[in-house]
C-alpha cells in the first residue's frame, strides 16, 4: 500500500485519488477532508452599556470585537443560549430587553479573505434580564434642618449600575413638586429648604427611569414668632377682573428685619415680599395661600401661616330683588330687598324705577331710573318707597370697586285704584264668568302703544304669549292657568291698575247647604227642577266666591192659545146659549172648580210676600203654578227688575241670575221639562284690585 503525507498552512477541503500506467488511469477521488485555521486573533463580547443586569424595556447594545486585526478583515458570528434565535452575522446589535432576552451570549470572527480561518469562540457573556422595576431609595442624615444650615440627602438604586439620580421637592402634600435642576451622579444632595423631597434613577439613552423612592419630609427649626396671612379687602370670594392684595404679617416682628416666602397651591409664585397683589384676577388665582418669614440676620423662619383660601368666580353674581307688599293699600311703604352672595363683603347697592320699554317689540323689556336717594348707592341691602300709590316695578344691583352686578329681574307693586293715565278694564263687567267664556282686558289711556304684561308664579311675559292681543286689548279665549295678576304697560311708561286672576278647586253650597264637596271644579245638574232654585256660591281655601241666583220658571201653555181656535169657541158659544142655559148646573160645578183654582193662587201669593222680607229668592221671584184646568196663556212671573227694593237691595248688586224655563206644551196641561241639559256650574275667580271669579 502506497501513501503520500503533505502539509498544508491554508485552511480548505482537502481529496486526492491515485494514478498508473501510460495512459494514466485515475482511481476516484477520496472523501473530502475540511482543514480549518484557527487564527490566533482573540474574539471578546462587550455589553454597551455595560450592565450585566438589565431590566425589562431596557435598551442595550452587544458587541464582537476581535483583538488584533482590523474590523473591515472580519465576518462574524453568533450563538445565543437564549429563546431569541435570531441569526446575527453583525458585528453588533441592539436589543430591547424582555425574559426572551436572557441567556448567554458568544461569538467568533471569520476572515474574509483567507477560507475557513476563523477565530476561536469568544468566552460567553452572560445577560440577565429583571421584570421588575426598581425603585430608588432615598436617605436623610438628619431631618430637622439646624438654622443657617443643611440636611444631605441620599438616593440609591440597589440593583445593577450606571445610574443618575435626581430629586424633587414640593412645600407640602397639596402643593405640585418641583424638580431640582441638577442631577447627580453621586445620589447625593444638600438641601437648607423644608418640605417634602423624594428623588429616582436613571440611565439610558432613551431614558430608562426607577420607581419614585420613598418621601422624606424635612423641617427647619422656628422661631417663636406666627405668621398669618390677611386679605385686603377681607373677601374670600371674589370675581374675574377685580383687584385684591395678600399680606404676610408677622406677630411680634418688626417689619424691617424680616424676608418672607410664600407657597400656594396654583401655579402662580408670589415675589418674595411682604404683599403680593393680585389684579386683575382670574379664575386661575385661586387656590390655598401659606406665608413664612425669615430673619435677615440668621435666617431663622417662623412657621408657615395657616392657609387662607381666595376664590375667584368666573362671573358676577346675579342679585334677587323681593318687595314687600305685593298689593298695595292707602298709605303703604314699599321695602324693596336685595339679596347677593355675602351682601356685608363690601357691596353698595342701587335702587331702580322699572320704566316699561315698548319700542323694540320684546315682552320684557325696561328702561331703569335710579329712584331718589340711590345715586350713590345704599350699604344697606333693603330699601323703603314711601308715598306709592299705583302699580310700579323695581330692580336692584349691586357694586364694589370698579365691579358692578347685573340688574336684578323686575319686581312688581300692585294696586286696584285706577290711575289717570292708565288703567286696565275686565269685559264683561261682571263678577263671575264661566271658564269658557271669553274675557278681555282692556287697556285705556293717553297712549297709542300698549302692552298686558301678567305675572304667574316668578314668570313674567305679555298677553300675546297665550292670548289674544290686539291695539289695545288682551282677549282670554279660555283661562287655563292660575294665579295669575295682569296690567297694563304703556308706550309712556305707565302702568295701569292690576287685576289678580286665580282659578282653585271649590265646593258648591245652595242656600247655605253644601251640596258638593270634592277636587271637581264644577257642578252638573242632570234633570233640572224647581227644587234646584237658589242661591250658588263656591268656596275653597277659606276663601268664598260671591253667590250667584238661578231660577226655575214654570210656563204653561194650552192649544187654548191658538186664536182662531178662540174664535170658533166664541162663535159655537152664541149658537149653543140655550144649550149652555140648560147646562147651568154643569157650568155651575166648573166655576166652583175655577174658584178653587183662584184660592190656591190667592193664598200661595199672599204668602210669598210674607217671606219676601226673610228669603231672597222669594223677593226675586214670585212663584204660582197654575192648576191643569187653567185655560191661561202664560203664568205670571216677577222678576229681579221689578222687585221693591229692600234692606237686601245691595246684596243683588253682587249677583248674577241664570234662568232655566219649564214649560207646559203636552195635551191638556200636562208638564215636562222643556230643558233636560245639565246645568254646569264652575269656579273660577277675578278680582279687579284683589280678587274676580269665573265659573
Amino acid at each position: 500500500k502506497l501513501q503520500w503525507t503533505i502539509s498544508v498552512s491554508k485552511g480548505g477541503v482537502y481529496r486526492c485519488r491515485g494514478e498508473r500506467g501510460e495512459p494514466v488511469y485515475y482511481t476516484e477521488y477520496s472523501d473530502s477532508v475540511t482543514i480549518n485555521i484557527i487564527l490566533s486573533n482573540r474574539a471578546v463580547v462587550t455589553l454597551q452599556p455595560h450592565w450585566t443586569e438589565i431590566h425589562s424595556g431596557e435598551k442595550i447594545t452587544l458587541r464582537c470585537e476581535i483583538e488584533g486585526g482590523d474590523d473591515s478583515e472580519w465576518e462574524y458570528e453568533w450563538e445565543t443560549t437564549s429563546s431569541d434565535r435570531s441569526v446575527r452575522q453583525s458585528e453588533s446589535f441592539e436589543i430591547t430587553a424582555t425574559s426572551y432576552s436572557e441567556g448567554e451570549y458568544k461569538c467568533k470572527g471569520k476572515h474574509k479573505t483567507e477560507v475557513l480561518s476563523s477565530t476561536p469562540w469568544s468566552t460567553p457573556i452572560t445577560l440577565t434580564v429583571s421584570e421588575q422595576k426598581p425603585k430608588a431609595e432615598l436617605k436623610a442624615d438628619v431631618t430637622d434642618i439646624p438654622v443657617g444650615g443643611y440636611v444631605t440627602l441620599t438616593c440609591d438604586v440597589s440593583s445593577s449600575s450606571g445610574w443618575q439620580y435626581y430629586f424633587w421637592y414640593r412645600a407640602d402634600k397639596s402643593s405640585n413638586p418641583s424638580s431640582i435642576n441638577e442631577f447627580s451622579s453621586a445620589g447625593q444632595k444638600r438641601v437648607s429648604k423644608e418640605g417634602l423631597y423624594r428623588c429616582r434613577g436613571a440611565r439610558g439613552n432613551p431614558v430608562y427611569y426607577t420607581e419614585d423612592s420613598n418621601t422624606i419630609q424635612l423641617k427647619e427649626n422656628t422661631v417663636a414668632n406666627k405668621a398669618v396671612v390677611t386679605l385686603h379687602p377681607n373677601w374670600s370670594e371674589i370675581y374675574y377682573k377685580e383687584s385684591i392684595t395678600l399680606r404676610c404679617e408677622i406677630k411680634d416682628g418688626d417689619d424691617a428685619e424680616w424676608e418672607y416666602e410664600w407657597k400656594t397651591s396654583n401655579s402662580f409664585k408670589p415675589p418674595k415680599e411682604k404683599e403680593y397683589s393680585i389684579g386683575p384676577a382670574y379664575t386661575s388665582h385661586s387656590g390655598n395661600y401659606s406665608c413664612k418669614g425669615r430673619k435677615k440676620s440668621d435666617q431663622s423662619p417662623t412657621g408657615w401661616s395657616d392657609p387662607i383660601t381666595l376664590t375667584v368666580l368666573s362671573s358676577s353674581p346675579q342679585p334677587v330683588l323681593t318687595v314687600s307688599p305685593l298689593w298695595l293699600s292707602p298709605g303703604d311703604s314699599v321695602t324693596l330687598n336685595c339679596e347677593v352672595k355675602h351682601p356685608s363683603a363690601g357691596w353698595r347697592f342701587y335702587w331702580y324705577e322699572a320704566i316699561p320699554k315698548l319700542s323694540d317689540n320684546s315682552y320684557n323689556s325696561y328702561n331703569y331710573q335710579l329712584l331718589s336717594g340711590s345715586r350713590n348707592g345704599t350699604e344697606k341691602y333693603s330699601f323703603i318707597v314711601h308715598g306709592q300709590t299705583h302699580t310700579a316695578g323695581y330692580v336692584c344691583r349691586a357694586g364694589r370697586g370698579e365691579m358692578n352686578t347685573p340688574y336684578s329681574e323686575p319686581k312688581f307693586v300692585w294696586s286696584g285704584d285706577l290711575p289717570s293715565s292708565a288703567s286696565l278694564t275686565v269685559s264683561p263687567e261682571r263678577v263671575q264668568h264661566f271658564t269658557s267664556d271669553s274675557v278681555s282686558l282692556e287697556c285705556k289711556g293717553n297712549s297709542t302703544q300698549w302692552r298686558v304684561t301678567f305675572q304667574e308664579d316668578s314668570f313674567l311675559a305679555d298677553c300675546s304669549l297665550r292670548d289674544t292681543m290686539t291695539g289695545s286689548t288682551c282677549t282670554i279665549e279660555e283661562y287655563r292657568s292660575r294665579n295669575n295678576v295682569y296690567w297694563c304697560e304703556s308706550g309712556s311708561g305707565e302702568f295701569s291698575n292690576a287685576v289678580n286672576i286665580t282659578k282653585e278647586n271649590s265646593d258648591i253650597i245652595l242656600n247655605n247647604k253644601l251640596i258638593q264637596n270634592d277636587t271637581r271644579k264644577e257642578l252638573n245638574i242632570s234633570a233640572v227642577s224647581k227644587s234646584d232654585e237658589g242661591f250658588y256660591k263656591c268656596q275653597t281655601s277659606g276663601r268664598e266666591s260671591s253667590q250667584s241666583w238661578m231660577s226655575v220658571t214654570v210656563v204653561a201653555v194650552s192649544r187654548l192659545g191658538n186664536p182662531s181656535y178662540l174664535l170658533i169657541l166664541m162663535i159655537v158659544g152664541l149658537i149653543c146659549g140655550v144649550v149652555l142655559i140648560i147646562l147651568l148646573l154643569l157650568l155651575y160645578r166648573c166655576r166652583q172648580s175655577k174658584d178653587s183654582c183662584l184660592i190656591r193662587r190667592s193664598i200661595q201669593s199672599e204668602s210669598t210676600n210674607q217671606d219676601s222680607a226673610t228669603n231672597p229668592a222669594a223677593q226675586h221671584h214670585e212663584y204660582s203654578p197654575p192648576l191643569q184646568g187653567d185655560a191661561c196663556h202664560y203664568e205670571s212671573i216677577k222678576g229681579p227688575e221689578d222687585t221693591a227694593h229692600d234692606a237686601n237691595q245691595s246684596q243683588s248688586h253682587d249677583v248674577t241670575y241664570s234662568l232655566i224655563e219649564l214649560k207646559n206644551i203636552g195635551k191638556k196641561g200636562k208638564y215636562f221639562n222643556k230643558i233636560q241639559q245639565k246645568k254646569v256650574l264652575k269656579c273660577f275667580y277675578i278680582h279687579s284690585a284683589h280678587l274676580l271669579s269665573f265659573l
